[in-house]
């Protein structure tokens, strides 16, 4: 298996400025992701950064990076840009592993891009994991995803999906149980066809995904496929606010 991941850094973060360069251990944030991702099984990994200050902590530290524009509107914009620069197309395999995932699994880096490679009618690959709080069911902020036989993505939500009509029957609380089988919680690392990845930008944006702001409807709402791994267990936290950063920071010093 041949694939290259690429790691979006865009430097403005309105929760957390200069988010790729945070420190944590004594390193940028973004050298803790690259060098994760180096773990798996990928040919190269290469950071996409749209800032000078990004292109130098990367070289000071040994990591492959791209200029990229810095008026991207997403961030398969920027990856999109990276493939046409690094010369990758077609069935090419990309993996788009998070600037902010420093914990990332490596081994679900590498299951992805497994994923994919065995699903030839899917233009894409995805993670997600089971819910085990209801807690997490009902927040916004946790994208859910329910697919179907062949486990692939049916549908992306912010909402707590699938409702279980009668379990939910007087209402979702904090302390209403867990329907079966569990709901699933999405993860943000995605496998590309280059190819596809590269014609991405040019698909119009769709209505479900303004409503919602997941770009990953866009995908299903223009009839291709998403597969989606099923991982047996959650990855490490990701960094979007000072109390994620400072969280990650304590796991970091006590060896996680």
């Amino acid at each position: 298996m041949n694939f290259t991941v690429l790691i979006p850094a865009r430097l403005a973060s309105t929760r957390l400025p200069d988010k790729p360069l945070a420190d944590l251990a004594g390193l940028p944030m973004v050298v803790h992701v690259a060098r994760r991702a180096a773990r798996s099984g990928a040919s190269a990994v290469v950071v996409c950064a749209d800032h000078e200050r990004t292109l130098a902590a990367c070289r000071a530290h040994g990591v492959q990076a791209v200029a990229t524009r810095a008026d991207h509107a997403t961030g398969s914009d920027r990856l999109a840009e990276a493939c046409e620069r690094l010369g990758l197309d077609g069935d090419d395999l990309v993996v788009n592993v998070q600037g902010d995932e420093p914990l990332i699994d490596p081994a679900l880096i590498d299951a992805c891009a497994a994923l994919l490679l065995r699903r030839p009618e899917c233009v894409m690959s995805t993670a997600a994991h089971a819910i085990d709080d209801t807690a997490e069911l009902l927040n916004p902020n946790v994208v859910k995803v329910v697919c179907d036989a062949q486990d692939r993505a049916l549908l992306f939500s912010r909402a707590p999906l699938p409702w279980w009509r009668d379990g939910y029957a007087r209402g979702l609380h904090p302390d209403t149980p867990l329907g079966s089988p569990a709901p699933l919680r999405h993860v943000g690392l995605y496998a590309y066809r280059a190819g596809f990845l590269r014609r991405f930008p040019a698909l119009p944006p769709s209505p479900i995904e303004a409503l919602e702001s997941l770009e990953q409807l866009r995908v299903l709402w223009h009839g291709e496929r998403i597969a989606v791994h099923v991982a047996a267990q959650r990855p490490g936290p990701g960094v979007d606010t000072p109390e994620d950063l400072e969280r990650v920071r304590a796991l970091l010093a006590a060896g996680g």
